[in-house]
């Protein structure tokens, strides 16, 4: 049963969060927070997200607002730290702000980024790391085949633990997985999973997969997806708030195998959060805890009236489309 949307309302508060660095292509963060009977809750799907994408994240903000959530196994979660498309000679401050991180995720393919400035950054990152490290990419798609492979075998030297969706279609990754199979780098999927009409299509053609309570419909319906893959799970998030990362260290927390560091670290990209202890990485880890925001805080960061009637209405249209 859904809550009535008059009650969701009743406690909505939308809040505007400055980041660190731009990242995505943004400097600022808005998302909506609500308060159920299980705790705080947040509904934050980019603004960029049509109705029908954004209705599973307010399905996802229901789940862990309103029920339990399933049995954990584990109180705290390793995470990665995340370095957005920098130059190299920032990476150090960057990595600075994940203390204890024995991971990193770099963007690499942004826009207006060429392959060079990607592999300078990309080793800054490795000699921070040290040989033990372990370094991802994410291109979030940017590749086509022939792009990815000449990518890969120049990002290969600096010891890769994964590529993150390389490439957009499910067709492209697994004739990337062959082309780069000497490489023995590793496929992970995100957007064919998130984004895709039938998510279930990617498990032939990825080693990893990439699961997102939000955008996935909640902390279930990801436990499901990763079932059914049968693949390793990485659990990231979304730019979330500290709210929105505990639903997504929930989510870690349940898993019966988590062998890889998880993308929740991303409080340390925000410049503000809504919390006074927010989930920041400590000794490479997040404690799974509920979070409750600051009356404070979010009055400080609190969306100006017309941001926050957006969200109001966005909320009351995709609540119709669960209902």
């Amino acid at each position: 049963m859904l809550p009535d949307v008059d009650d969701l309302l009743g406690t909505l508060r939308v809040v505007a969060l400055p980041l660190v660095t731009r990242f995505r292509g943004i400097t600022v963060r808005e998302a909506a927070l609500l308060e159920g009977p299980e705790g705080w809750t947040e509904f934050a799907p980019f603004v960029e997200y049509d109705d029908a994408e954004a209705a599973r994240w307010l399905a996802a903000a229901i789940e862990f607002g309103w029920s339990p959530p399933p049995a954990l196994r584990r109180s705290a979660v390793r995470v990665n730290a995340t370095v957005p498309a920098v130059p190299a000679d920032a990476v150090a401050g960057v990595l600075a702000r994940f203390p204890g991180c024995r991971t990193a995720k770099v963007k690499v393919a942004e826009p207006g980024s060429s392959l060079a400035e990607d592999v300078a950054r990309v080793r800054a990152v490795r000699a921070v790391l040290g040989v033990e490290g372990r370094l991802r990419v994410d291109a979030n798609a940017a590749w086509n085949v022939d792009e990815a492979e000449h990518a890969l075998r120049m990002l290969a030297r600096s010891d890769l633990e994964y590529v993150e969706q390389p490439c957009a279609t499910v067709d492209e990754l697994d004739e990337l997985r062959h082309r780069i199979k000497d490489l023995r780098i590793p496929i992970a999927a995100d957007e064919s999973i998130r984004r895709a009409e039938r998510p279930d299509a990617a498990a032939a053609a990825v080693d990893v997969v990439i699961v997102k309570a939000a955008p996935l419909g909640g902390i279930r319906a990801a436990i499901g997806m990763v079932q059914r893959f049968g693949k390793p799970a990485v659990v990231s998030s979304a730019l979330d708030t500290s709210v929105g990362l505990s639903m997504g260290a929930h989510l870690a927390a349940a898993l019966p195998e988590l062998p890889y560091d998880c993308g929740l670290g991303t409080a340390a990209l925000l410049a503000a959060d809504v919390a006074e202890e927010p989930l920041l990485p400590v000794a490479g880890s997040i404690p799974v805890r509920r979070v409750t925001p600051s009356a404070a805080l979010l009055d400080r960061w609190s969306a100006d009236a017309e941001r926050t009637a957006w969200w109001e209405q966005r909320l009351r249209r995709t609540y119709a489309l669960l209902s």
